[in-house]
């Protein structure tokens, strides 16, 4: 019998996971529960001019599901930006599809199961909820950064770090959602960004609570090599980063994936033009809950490829 595996975070990160899953779908049934709160770029543009979801994350998420080639549909959809046509520019063809759907059914839900359907997508992405809301981080100097675009491309000085995240207002969980949730047998947690991805999709109210009631499920944290250097000021150490998304779970994490390895000049370069940290490794803090398998990239980066052959091993 396939084992169901839900894949929690942001649009990019989660992508990742689900494209290392697919290699495996004789043994996985994949769902993915998406963060809603994005700000920024053209989703951000799309939100504030028209009132609708940010489609970008769950775009994203959709096209890894898919059963044609994802670095391709990604590129057509949303790579590639409109420019020169006045009210078009900087959007994508995968958001304004979103859009149009929403606009036609009225139903944001039915405009990303057309989605899912034109791509032959193998599995469902699910919104973490359907409510207008923004994440708030508290700093520890008592400052309140509001919306995920200040937040993940901070102005304020970034020695002050995050204390805690939560949503403004408060909103309930997507119940489908929880249903995946609740059937699961593993949750996967990132990689991505920590608090604007990862713990920002477990806010809603009832996320914890469906986690907490499957208690067969086991929790797992892919933890990225790598940061953005000029991102949320969220910790820059592994276990840092496990112990702050812990925080916001009813129990421990099972297991929590790590690459760790030392970078190639080549890799360097990747991370320098990318504009991106190394996590400092102190994951032998965490004990019997790590797992070091290395999934770097050749020229820098988490490879899906190595983390489905990772997954596949782990989730059994």
């Amino acid at each position: 019998m396939k084992k169901k595996v839900v894949v929690i975070g942001g649009g990019n990160g989660s992508a990742i996971s689900i494209v290392a899953l697919k290699q495996n779908l004789d043994l996985f049934d994949i769902s993915a529960v998406i963060a809603m709160s994005d700000s920024g770029g053209s989703s951000g543009r799309l939100r504030q001019k028209y009132n609708i979801l940010p489609p970008g994350d769950v775009l994203r998420a959709a096209l890894a599901m898919s059963s044609f080639d994802y670095p391709v549909l990604k590129k057509i959809f949303y790579g590639n930006r409109f420019f020169g046509l006045d009210e078009l520019d900087g959007h994508n063809l995968g958001n304004l599809f979103v859009l149009s759907a929403w606009q036609i059914s009225g139903d944001f839900i039915k405009s990303l199961r057309a989605l899912e359907q034109g791509v032959e997508a193998v599995g469902k992405v699910y919104p973490n909820f359907l409510d207008p809301s923004h994440i708030c981080v508290e700093l520890f100097n008592g400052d309140i950064v509001k919306t995920d675009e200040l937040i993940d491309k901070p102005k304020y000085d970034r020695s002050l770090k995050i204390k805690k995240i939560y949503l403004d207002p408060e909103v309930t969980v997507y119940e489908e959602a929880i249903k995946v949730i609740l059937e699961a047998d593993y949750i996967i947690f990132g990689p991505g960004s920590l608090y604007t991805s990862v713990i920002a999709t477990i806010l809603p109210k009832g996320v914890k609570k469906a986690i907490d009631n499957n208690k067969k499920a086991k929790l797992i944290y892919v933890v990225g090599n790598a940061y953005h250097t000029n991102g949320e000021t969220g910790p820059d150490d592994v276990a840092g980063c496990v112990r702050a998304l812990e925080n916001y779970l009813p129990r421990s994490l099972d297991l929590v994936i790590y690459s760790g390895n030392k970078l190639t000049e080549q890799q360097k370069q990747k991370y320098d033009t990318k504009g991106w940290s190394l996590l400092i490794d102190n994951g032998d803090l965490l004990g019997d809950q790590l797992l070091r398998a290395p999934y770097e990239k050749d020229n820098g980066g988490v490879c899906s490829i190595k983390l489905g052959k990772i997954l596949k091993e782990v989730c059994k």
